[in-house]
């Protein structure tokens, strides 16, 4: 079993639809998402018997997400009640289906979390623990994450996407370096990586990271496919060409995908010491595949395991 910790965010898109709002008017459509929500559906979508920690709010959104995570098959039995209103995302889409936030966060449920709610016990017999993107980068809930974590690092393997946002968070908020220390699969953007660490080359970047202590560094690059870092030895991967709808959850997708495939290997559970540099590459040409299908429609919607032969 792979555990998830972190967000639901309820992604609305802008429409204009005809008939459907009267003259300066706007119309909404919204989703269930957030990143590690998002990568909790499409493993258990895949396959992979999924759990997932979230605080997730009694309000209207909330109960959008609960229904979506359980049809997914995603176990929520570890999950929060929280009384806060769920996290709204309003996103806008540019021609190439790149989406762009704006943000009601400020007193949402996601971000409430104590070490009175995170007790070890609620991980079960999970191999894994995916965590990160804002629940860990945004108080007051951060520090009680980051040390559930730490604990958990003693018996699982940590995955970690810091799924960078910065309207939300700030550069001094994603101690990436830092939580290298316990993390042991560090997967992030392009785009994430040059917020964090401008002008800096990807190769530089990944060898201080690797030495911080990740072993496994995978960096996506949208149509371009990935980077795969194991241990400072390195590969790319291509992505197979699908029609674009918008590219909204492709890196939460990937990152399923690739934990999957690890974990279909056996080589979770530890400090990745059975891991090899084609394994890892076999796990993000998985990973690049199921993102491929989730940008294909729209929304964060991952594949189900028999779509997968599409591609």
């Amino acid at each position: 079993m792979i555990a998830v910790l972190g967000e639901c965010v309820a992604d609305s898109f802008t429409e204009r639809r005809p008939g459907d709002a009267a003259p300066g008017e706007l119309a909404l459509r919204v989703l269930p998402g957030g990143g590690p929500a998002n990568t909790a559906v499409a493993l258990a979508r895949l396959g992979t018997p999924t759990r997932f920690l979230g605080r997730i709010s009694g309000d209207v959104f909330g109960r959008l997400f609960r229904a979506h995570l359980a049809s997914s098959g995603v176990d929520l039995s570890a999950s929060v009640d929280a009384e806060e209103p769920s996290t709204l995302a309003v996103a806008a889409l540019d021609t190439g289906g790149q989406a762009e936030y704006t943000f009601y966060a400020e007193g949402t449920a996601d971000w409430q979390w104590t070490p009175y709610e995170l007790d070890p016990s609620m991980l079960g017999a999970a191999t894994c623990l995916h965590t990160g993107s804002l629940a860990l980068a945004r108080e007051p809930g951060r520090a009680a994450i980051e040390e559930f974590a730490r604990l958990t690092a003693e018996h699982a393997t940590i995955s970690l996407d810091p799924n960078v946002r910065p309207t939300l968070a700030s550069l001094d908020d994603y101690q990436v370096t830092r939580w290298c220390e316990w993390a042991d699969i560090l997967k992030l953007s392009d785009d994430d990586l040059e917020f964090l660490v401008p002008g800096v080359p990807l190769a530089r970047a990944c060898d201080d990271w690797h030495a911080a202590g990740a072993r496994l560094i995978v960096i996506t690059k949208g149509a371009a496919g990935a980077v795969v870092s194991l241990d400072g030895e390195r590969a790319t991967v291509p992505a197979p060409k699908v029609q674009v709808a918008d590219t909204v959850g492709a890196g939460d997708s990937f990152t399923a995908g690739l934990l999957h495939s690890l974990d279909s290997k056996g080589l979770l559970g530890g400090r990745l010491n059975d891991l090899t540099l084609g394994a890892a590459v076999e796990a993000a040409e998985f990973g690049v595949r199921v993102s491929a299908l989730t940008c294909s429609v729209p929304g964060a919607n991952p594949p189900w395991a028999e779509q997968l032969s599409a591609l």
